[in-house]
């Protein structure tokens, strides 16, 4: 069955259309995501609390005033999802006392060394939190 010139037209443009929605899904499409565990232990005698920071972007794991929580002697893995590529760095203090810290701290606030990994998927090495 034949379209004539005015039907081809209209399938083209219709197509034309869906193409460009397509393009501009994909172009507003969020970056790849991928799936990384820290694993924590805390060798302090006291608990500590840990927050995992995005530097990429404003994210914190596990957000909402949450913490994770290791009490003294405790390992814990912690899952997470990010952003392929995306730096993520650890901040863990002693339960009560925001002045004793590892890595970036509380809310992010200090510079680190070996604190921050990029996510590619799989798990970090053990993080020992000591004295």
């Amino acid at each position: 069955m034949a379209l004539g010139e005015q039907g081809n037209n209209m399938v083209a443009k219709a197509t034309l259309k869906w193409m460009g929605l397509a393009v501009a899904m994909a172009m507003a499409a969020p970056a790849m995501a991928a799936d990384v565990t820290f694993v924590m232990r805390n060798d302090h005698p006291n608990a500590v609390e840990v927050e995992l920071y995005s530097q990429d972007r404003d994210y914190v794991w596990p957000g909402n005033g949450e913490v994770f929580y290791l009490d003294d002697g405790e390992t814990k893995q912690i899952p997470l999802s990010c952003e392929e590529g995306e730096t993520i760095c650890y901040g863990a203090w002693i339960s009560g006392d925001k002045q004793s810290y590892w890595g970036t701290g509380p809310d992010n606030a200090e510079n680190c060394e070996n604190c921050c990994y990029t996510c590619t998927g799989g798990e970090t090495e053990q993080i020992n939190l000591t004295e």
